[in-house]
């Protein structure tokens, strides 16, 4: 079976990782997080996101009101900036799970995944 080089293959699976990550995010910021405990989060859960990613990302989803944060200095360290949903960002992150959660339906009624299952 012919295969895509792995540079395509890598840019394609990346485009599909991003258009999850936000969903990702807000559903660990209904905890309240900061930026390296978020990424560490995700890490463990599979997903790996570079800060380069992550902390812009951050900033984007808190000037669209989805999530709010606040400065606070723990165990007398220096301050980190801790991110939580806003009452926006709950509505949209509800949102966003039905979404996925239709777009996925859609893909079984295709048979797209059934290969995995076996």
């Amino acid at each position: 079976m012919p295969e895509i080089d792995a540079q395509t293959y890598e840019n394609l699976a990346s485009e599909l990782r991003r258009g999850l990550v936000v969903l990702m995010v807000l559903s660990q910021c209904e905890e309240l997080q900061y930026g390296y405990s978020l990424k560490q989060r995700l890490g463990e859960a599979g997903l790996e996101v570079s800060e380069g990613t992550l902390y812009p990302l951050l900033r984007r989803l808190e000037s669209q009101g989805l999530l709010e944060s606040r400065w606070e200095v723990v165990d007398d360290q220096r301050p980190r900036r801790y991110y939580l949903l806003s009452a926006v960002g709950k509505a949209t992150l509800g949102q966003l799970v039905d979404e996925w959660k239709s777009l996925v339906a859609t893909l079984a009624r295709m048979g797209i995944g059934k290969e995995a299952e076996s």
